[in-house]
């Protein structure tokens, strides 16, 4: 499943608006999201660092890591 593309509404929303919108969403999708974020985040701090490394294996590692009852 994608990632929902937030910059575009985020740019058209202030803050308070884009926590409720979040607030809004179902706790499966919060938990979702967050997780497909992990390994862009960690690419991001990796290259910061000087360090580069494939995100797609930072994606791969994570849906063999990803407990079978978070598959949707």
């Amino acid at each position: 499943m994608p990632i929902p593309c937030w910059r575009p509404i985020i740019s058209l929303m202030d803050w308070k608006q884009v926590v409720e919108q979040w607030r809004k969403l179902p706790r499966s999708e919060q938990r979702h999201i967050r997780l497909a974020r992990i390994p862009r985040k960690v690419a991001r701090s990796m290259a910061f660092e000087g360090e580069s490394v494939d995100e797609k294996m930072l994606e791969a590692e994570l849906e063999r890591r990803r407990p079978k009852s978070f598959v949707t």
